[in-house]
């Protein structure tokens, strides 16, 4: 048995019907919250509609529901992506994410310590790398000057995995994933605002004056590197040295890695990308560069390459391709 922990988000929802379609039983688990709209993730929930799919509706900050579920389902692998999700967001309502990301991720660990779980999976972010300036971002490089609460929550959430894989001998692994895209994605990220706003006629805002650029990602690349890792739980790395520790390994069953296309795109050509989908030039509203954001982003993946044969390869038109025709179906645009 499988729990994952927000089934009715973005990546969650993949991610459950891809483990369904390869024969798991899954347990999913969200709080629906109304950060976005409540029922683009009742509508994700029906594509996991299957006889070894359970739903539940909790908090992972109720921990007397944690534990519930973990009683309940006894599930041996958990693959944790349910977070108040957002860099902006964090700026307007700071308390969200220590509840989500700090008080719930503690309540995951406690029940994974307790309930003998294998493994497992948990959501970091490229967010964490904060002002670090070396390209490509690399997981052996430390990562101690986030610009976010949000980044600083999940660094946190790393540092809480190891002191559980240390203590505990708990097996974690952490994904610091970079700018996923595809459909039924978050009405917050980049691409579903500028669709929404040039359909509507209405001009996209682009911050630091367009300069910026992000390692997209499609979703189903992101699915693959995750699950490929499942059945892979870290051992503590042979020879670790303290006294040159590195950062991304431990002496603990502990990892970290990055998961991107190790492919950066410049804001505009992806925004060049989206207009020739969608046949319309966009209106662009030219911004400053905004508190909490970074001008660039760059997955090192060498080292999910080497342990599970992970390779991105999906064409930046093919998934902006994808992401629209969903888009317009799901939306009623002819």
């Amino acid at each position: 048995m499988i729990l994952v922990t927000g089934s009715a988000g973005f990546i969650g929802a993949h991610a459950a019907k891809r483990l369904l379609e390869l024969g798991h039983s899954i347990i999913g688990i969200d709080n629906m919250n109304d950060y976005y709209s409540v029922q683009l993730k009742k509508d994700r929930l029906t594509l996991l509609t299957h006889e070894h799919y359970s739903f539940e509706q909790i908090d992972l900050a109720n921990r007397d529901e944690v534990q519930h579920i973990f009683k309940t389902y006894q599930p041996t692998t958990v693959i944790h992506l349910a977070a108040q999700a957002g860099v902006r967001y964090s700026l307007e309502n700071p308390h969200a994410y220590i509840t989500s990301n700090i008080v719930g991720f503690m309540n995951i660990l406690e029940a994974c310590r307790h309930h003998q779980v294998e493994h497992l999976i948990y959501a970091s972010s490229s967010s964490v790398y904060g002002m670090n300036t070396k390209m490509p971002f690399s997981v052996h490089d430390n990562v101690d000057h986030p610009v976010s609460l949000y980044a600083a929550t999940k660094k946190a959430n790393e540092l809480m995995a190891h002191t559980y894989s240390h203590l505990y001998g708990l097996p974690t692994t952490g994904l610091r994933f970079f700018t996923v895209y595809g459909p039924w994605g978050r009405p917050d990220m980049a691409l579903f605002r500028f669709t929404k706003a040039i359909l509507d006629g209405k001009p996209i805002k682009l911050y630091n004056n367009g300069d910026m650029k992000r390692d997209f990602t499609y979703i189903d690349d992101i699915v693959e590197g995750m699950i490929r890792l499942i059945d892979l739980p870290p051992a503590p790395t042979p020879q670790w040295d303290a006294h040159s520790a590195d950062p991304g390994t431990s002496s603990a069953p502990y990892h970290i890695y990055n998961i991107g296309s190790n492919k950066p795109i410049k804001l505009m050509d992806f925004v060049t990308a989206l207009e020739n989908k969608l046949g319309i030039k966009a209106k662009k509203d030219f911004l400053p560069f905004q508190d909490g954001d970074v001008q660039i982003t760059y997955a090192d993946v060498q080292d999910l390459m080497k342990k599970v044969g992970y390779q991105p390869n999906t064409p930046l038109q093919h998934g902006i391709g994808k992401f629209v025709d969903w888009y317009k179906e799901y939306y009623g645009f002819t």
